[in-house]
């Protein structure tokens, strides 16, 4: 159980992964305390706003114990200097043989205020000015931070669910390769800001334009076999898994453990989800760890008939 500056409960036995400190830091409001709460229930054993002078002391004496550590600090907390900051965990961490990672939680500007407006809080370095003038001073003063980040996750988009599946992806304590997620957008609904490799299907002929599959999806037999129609598919599929096989072995031997695909079209709804299907099969068949989703696809159901005037 975190606490704010008490000592955490026991991880379960055999369930971390040893020598992994995580500093969780970022914007103010842009979701860390969420973060933290899930590190915790994955197994971490999490502290939020201690004073900055007790953490290395903090680290040092639960090392033997705590195989896995994660602390949150922004601007709130005392002492926060972000020279005065990194130096001392860099240094116990050394001494307890760990390995320090920085895990920076960022949002865009409109929906921080969107957030502070909505719950009412005041910012920490607004005062009586504006919550924009406050935001935009946090981000200057945080962006040497920012630089630093091993991570940064961006929750301007993101639900409580999505950020749970990027931290459990990043820093899941369980042993194993390479995890993989794959997912279809909307270019209409702008580019997936976590995605580490996308992929443009729009060249594909477009289900959209024939009546009787307007309202399907990329999921339907009948749209599949009409994409499937396309000449330039099979060859696409061919180069797409020359391209990306040979890659998924050298991310996991350079430490990744999550990596995120997206396959685009339109809007979301038949060729990418199509080919996102295609995908995720052939990684699970050839013995991979993969997720699946559709980013936009209920966006797109949520249409009503006869409402659509561009192709999806």
């Amino acid at each position: 159980m975190m606490t704010e500056g008490g000592q955490a409960e026991p991880s379960p036995a055999g369930s971390a992964a040893p020598g992994r400190v995580l500093l969780v830091t970022g914007m103010s409001g842009a979701g860390r305390s969420t973060a933290l709460k899930t590190l915790e229930d994955m197994g971490y054993e999490a502290f939020d706003n201690l004073p900055l002078s007790l953490v290395p002391a903090l680290i040092e004496s639960i090392a033997a114990d705590a195989s896995a550590i994660a602390v949150g600090a922004d601007l709130r907390t005392r002492g926060f200097a972000i020279e005065s900051m990194l130096e001392p965990l860099d240094a116990v961490v050394g001494r307890t043989g760990r390995e320090l990672k920085v895990l920076f939680i960022d949002c865009d500007d409109e929906p921080l205020q969107r957030r502070y407006t909505e719950s009412r809080r005041p910012h920490p370095l607004a005062g009586d000015r504006p919550v924009t003038d406050g935001i935009r001073l946090e981000r200057r003063v945080v962006s040497a931070l920012r630089d630093r980040a091993d991570l940064v996750i961006d929750t301007s988009d993101l639900s409580a669910a999505e950020l749970k599946r990027l931290l459990t992806g990043q820093f899941s304590l369980a042993a194993g390769g390479l995890r993989i997620f794959v997912t279809s957008f909307a270019y209409r609904h702008g580019i997936p800001r976590d995605a580490d490799l996308i992929f443009d299907v729009r060249f594909l002929d477009n289900p959209h334009y024939v009546p009787e599959l307007r309202q399907l999806t990329g999921r339907d037999p009948a749209v599949a076999a009409h994409i499937e129609q396309d000449p330039d598919l099979a060859p696409f599929l061919v180069g797409f898994w020359r391209l990306l096989e040979p890659l998924l072995p050298r991310y996991e031997q350079e430490g990744k453990t999550y990596l995120t695909i997206a396959i685009g079209c339109t809007g979301g709804r038949h060729r990418s989800v199509y080919v996102t299907e295609r995908l995720a099969a052939q990684l699970g068949a050839a013995g991979l760890r993969v997720e699946l989703a559709h980013r936009d696809l209920i966006q797109s159901a949520l249409v009503a008939p006869g409402a659509l005037t561009t192709a999806s």
